[in-house]
């Protein structure tokens, strides 16, 4: 019974997708809003039932049409994808509440791009191979495409542009890459594979290789990690900022699949290919962390800051992903889910603030006052502190979680001074973003404009963001537990083979 649960994450969004484009819901604008939040809270809804099912039980392997793996379509929900679903449709609910104020009516299909966005999403989290994460990879590009359009102007017209084309050089390296692993195991599904890439010999050991590292290029391309980040700060803060809080999730998706592919199939028991991506990922993340931490100096405006803190954080994953071990995933599983919280309450919170300051709009220079000052203030001092790792919010677990599990790695006496300094550029960055908002003022007299204040379901969307962070800390036991156990499962490749393969491998 509980195995048709796997499909409803990955089901119930395209289902939503399709409703919403469809009478009434396609013709009645508050109809198409009520609905678009109650789908969006069921998909949550079964994505927190399912976690618990495979947090108390063991992960389940849904068989697509009952074809067993290798042979059919497997969907593999164990704790790290049911985990990282639940963060997503946590995501789109809160993106839907706070686009119902308006936001969604500034381009056309909103709602039903966003389930289909998250869709794609849940699908890349869930499967258990490696085509099949092409596939939900182009579903989530495709729906993200159109959503980066969405109340478009010229500027975004260009950054949307050179997102599409990176994109699109990035699938066709990606299906290259499957091909020729295909053409030297003979299966693409995950488990299978990994039991393959071991036994390979001769040349066949090279070609694996060279496919394996094509998947690096893809997935650092997809997590925007250094020198394949140039995108990101122009698409993040030219799209609107609800959906650029949306786009928060989509770098992890990178970060995910090579947690997935580094770990399962180039992991420990891959004989000559093990760790095939280490030594390349400790360099790649050291040095995405560096260019992150000066574009965040470099930021004028509060939206281009969130997106350079966005690429801050891929460096830092990527560098718990390097390590390879149990400890370090546990910590990029908390701090992935913390860092995407925060990141998608900034975006959302420089919109409100942008609204209320009038022609100076987001821009961190001195401007007319925020109307709610307040309430907006308290909520990016908190989202601030959460970045910077200060106590008594997630970001202090995050930070020395990582730093001990990165306390005995190979480069971690490169790493630790370069992520320490990275950190308080951050705090310089938004203590001076906060300070020139919320305090600075225009010695002359500025113009009175009309503002927009921002409605009471903006707040709660923004709240329920930040409040996470504290939950974070309140909770702590139970979500450090939940992410060892995650690791656990993820580093434990016999068990997951025997689970996906039936006993096979």
């Amino acid at each position: 019974m509980f195995e048709h649960l796997v499909a409803l994450p990955i089901l119930l969004p395209m289902l939503a997708g399709v409703i919403l484009l469809m009478p009434p819901c396609g013709k009645n604008v508050q109809v198409r809003r009520v609905v678009s939040v109650c789908l969006s809270a069921l998909t949550l809804a079964i994505c927190i039932g399912l976690l618990y099912q495979v947090t108390t039980a063991e992960p389940i392997v849904y068989a697509v049409g009952n074809w067993q793996a290798p042979f059919g379509i497997v969907l593999v929900a164990d704790p790290l994808a049911v985990i990282l679903a639940s963060l997503t449709s946590f995501l789109g609910l809160v993106c839907a509440l706070y686009s119902v104020s308006g936001d969604d009516e500034k381009g056309s299909f909103f709602h039903p791009l966003l389930h289909f966005l998250i869709l794609g999403v849940n699908g890349a989290f869930l499967t258990g191979d490696a085509f099949n994460l092409f596939v939900f990879f182009e579903v989530l590009l495709i729906a993200s495409y159109s959503l980066l359009m969405h109340a478009a102007d010229k500027h975004t017209t260009r950054a949307a542009l050179q997102y599409v084309i990176m994109n699109l050089v990035g699938s066709a390296v990606f299906l290259i890459a499957l091909g020729i692993l295909y053409g030297v195991t003979g299966t693409l599904n995950m488990a299978d594979m990994a039991v393959k890439v071991a036994a390979l010999t001769g040349d066949d050991v090279y070609l694996a290789k060279i496919g394996g590292l094509l998947l690096l290029v893809v997935f650092a391309l997809k997590a925007a990690l250094l020198p394949l980040h140039l995108w990101l700060p122009s698409t993040y803060a030219s799209a609107t900022p609800v959906v650029g809080a949306l786009f928060a999730i989509m770098t992890k998706v990178g970060v995910y699949s090579m947690m997935r592919v580094y770990t399962l199939i180039f992991g420990e028991g891959a004989g000559e290919l093990s760790h095939m991506a280490q030594h390349w990922l400790w360099g790649l993340a050291i040095a995405t962390i560096v260019v992150g931490a000066i574009g965040v100096l470099a930021s004028q405006d509060l939206r281009r800051l969130a997106a350079n803190l966005v690429i801050v954080s891929v460096g830092t994953l990527v560098a718990l992903v390097a390590v390879q071990t149990k400890e370090a995933t546990s910590a990029a599983i908390f701090y992935m889910v913390h860092s995407t919280l925060v990141s998608a309450a900034l975006f959302l919170l420089a919109d409100l603030i942008a609204r209320q300051r009038g022609k100076v709009l987001d821009r961190i220079t001195a401007g007319r006052g925020v109307n709610q000052e307040r309430i907006l203030g308290i909520a990016f001092l908190i989202a601030g502190l959460t970045v910077i790792g200060m106590p008594p919010f997630s970001g202090f677990i995050g930070k020395l979680w990582l730093l001990d599990a990165t306390f005995d790695a190979e480069h971690a006496a490169v790493f630790w001074p370069v992520y320490l300094l990275a950190s308080f550029a951050l705090l310089v960055a938004l203590a001076k973003a906060g300070a020139t908002v919320f305090w600075q003022r225009p010695q002359k007299d500025v113009a009175v404009i009309e503002t927009e204040d921002a409605s009471s379901n903006q707040l709660v969307a923004v709240y329920l963001l930040v409040a996470c962070s504290p939950l974070l800390v309140i909770f702590a036991g139970y979500f450090t537990e939940l992410s060892e156990v995650a690791a656990g499962w993820l580093h434990n490749q016999d068990a997951m083979k025997s689970l996906v393969l039936g006993g096979r491998s």
